[in-house]
């Protein structure tokens, strides 16, 4: 679980946009295509296409709470999941638009 938790991190500290996804699942294409409307540059890694996908998972778990894919950071922050980002998108998080949290995260 360790070696896990440590390859999620630097997943998430080395991209300005990380997307723990699943190949098949339709909310992880969603957000991805959300991030490509965006022109975000982002790096989604396929659980279900990774030896260790499920530990990560686990790991992304315990980090975060949610065991759902796709699991979504911007900048080091935890977004969350589809329906999160979609929000975000629409909405905002902290007074920022989706494009600002892109830009400031390097992405853009």
């Amino acid at each position: 679980m360790e070696a896990a938790q440590k390859k999620a991190q630097q997943l998430i500290d080395d991209n300005a946009v990380m997307v723990f996804s699943k190949s098949y699942c339709p909310y992880c294409n969603n957000a991805k295509r959300i991030l490509d409307g965006l022109n975000a540059k982002y790096k989604a890694i396929e659980l279900n296409q990774e030896s260790d996908g499920d530990d990560i998972q686990n790991a992304l778990q315990q980090m975060t709470g949610q065991r759902t894919v796709p699991n979504i950071f911007i900048n080091r922050v935890h977004i969350g999941g589809n329906s999160d980002l979609e929000n975000v998108v629409k909405n905002g998080k902290d007074g920022k638009k989706i494009e600002e949290l892109l830009q400031e995260a390097g992405a853009l």
